[in-house]
């Protein structure tokens, strides 16, 4: 029986993860005729369907379930024997993936990554800004900064800081509706929220305050965008301290307000934290964010 080759199994695996043909494609820098070209390769070899093709996407079959067990194992196998190989070098030199979301890599990273960029010269910085998980353990990333506790498996994650956070305006707002001094205040005000995400409403939930995605007067789950709103004088919306009060456009509204806090997780893959660069990046992420 021909074997299937390891392209096509990582082609079936990225279409399977990510639902569809240009998604992967995407994901894989690649095309979406090569993966196409790939799976049906692989389901011709194996005498299966693999996929049930829809307007929706790619959906897996039974069949297709099954091998995808099979493939995220040889992709994990496949992950620990680079680890393995890149272990071996003593330089402090090459390249280090870190994921982090919009705001953190946006206004949080840069000062952080020049300063280590003049330290260590050697090291190569890629920096994937997204709020999703990626995989660690297939090295889509080599350090992951998360405002939440990771949930993979087998990866290390060390609770790094807890980043306050604030209400903030810009003073053309502020002159025309004023300064809320307090929650109840707050209420009556154009604020600035997500979308999709709950993560606004649960804190005002958390303090008494039941409201839904329509008490937010400009919605959008680009976290960046909502600053830039704020910033623009179209509410009052919620960042970090360390951004917020470091921005000369906005004033944090009420210093008495509590809005809470975020924590800060920083992420790896256990054997990456023996590769140099990567423990390098680590251990300086670690001793500057929480400051």
């Amino acid at each position: 029986m021909t074997q299937p080759d390891w392209s096509q199994i990582q082609s079936f695996a990225a279409v399977a993860e990510h639902g569809s043909l240009s998604a992967a494609a995407r994901a894989q820098n690649s095309s979406q005729p090569t993966l196409s070209r790939h799976i049906a390769q692989l389901e011709a070899t194996l005498g299966t369907r693999l996929f049930d093709r829809s307007s929706g996407g790619m959906v897996l079959t039974d069949e297709g379930t099954d091998l995808l067990a099979h493939a995220t194992t040889m992709a994990d196998a496949a992950s620990r024997f680079g680890t393995d190989r890149d272990g071996h070098g003593k330089e402090i030199a090459g390249t280090v993936r870190l994921t982090a979301s919009h705001v953190v890599a946006s206004f949080i990273l840069p000062p952080i990554l020049c300063e280590l960029h003049a330290t260590y010269p050697g090291i190569e910085i890629e920096v994937i800004a997204s709020d999703t998980t990626e995989n660690l353990l297939r090295r889509e990333a080599d350090i992951a900064l998360r405002m939440y506790r990771p949930t993979q498996p087998d990866v290390i994650a060390k609770h790094i800081a807890d980043l306050p956070l604030g209400a903030y305006a810009a003073p053309s707002y502020i002159k025309k509706h004023g300064a809320p001094e307090t929650l109840d205040d707050l209420m009556h005000h154009s604020i600035i929220g997500y979308d999709r995400s709950p993560l606004i409403i649960d804190g005002f939930a958390q303090r008494g305050f039941t409201v839904t995605r329509d008490f937010f007067a400009f919605r959008s789950d680009d976290q960046v965008l909502c600053w830039h709103m704020v910033v623009a004088g179209y509410g009052i919306g919620f960042g970090q301290r360390r951004v917020g009060d470091a921005d000369p456009r906005v004033v944090r509204v009420s210093k008495d307000m509590d809005v809470g806090s975020m924590p800060l997780w920083l992420t790896a893959h256990p054997d990456l934290r023996r590769i140099p660069r990567v423990r390098r990046v680590y251990d300086w992420l670690a001793r500057v964010l929480p400051t």
